[in-house]
């Protein structure tokens, strides 16, 4: 397909009864980096560093306006602080037919509230990935 203008992005979040809810209204940045460790397997004698694969992971921030109306990301956010993980869904292209999603369980581990002075009200949160993550079409 080419390039997408990240203003066409996707983001779902399970809400306390685990439903996914669309907070794309609300959020201005998603950054959603996966990785694998490396295990070193050098032994004695050995002149170069050797590694093997180890497990994956993902972790995924979300960044954007606050807002305290129902369904709303503050009230979907604060109301999964510190309870089960919940299944979350990006996509970075948007929502049509053929398009990539990513979809898996996470916990939420950090929402900020910030009021700046001379600004909007905003809000960050971060979230752990537990399990795999799953990519798809919708």
């Amino acid at each position: 397909m080419g390039k997408v203008a990240g203003r066409q992005s996707n983001f779902q979040i399970g809400d306390s009864a685990n439903t996914l809810r669309d907070l794309s209204s609300s959020i201005s940045s998603v950054d959603f980096p996966r990785e694998v460790s490396a295990l070193e397997v050098t032994g004695l004698g050995d002149t170069d560093r050797k590694f093997i694969v180890g497990l994956r992971g993902a972790s995924f921030s979300a960044s954007g306006f606050w807002d305290a109306a129902s369904n709303s990301v503050d009230s979907v956010l604060d109301g999964i602080l510190a309870v089960a993980d919940r299944d979350f869904q990006y996509g970075p292209e948007g929502t049509g037919a053929g398009k990539v999603k990513y979809t898996g369980d996470c916990i939420l581990t950090r929402y900020t509230a910030s009021s700046p002075v001379d600004g909007v009200v905003s809000f960050s949160a971060d979230f752990q990935v537990t399990g795999a993550v799953t990519r798809a079409t919708f």
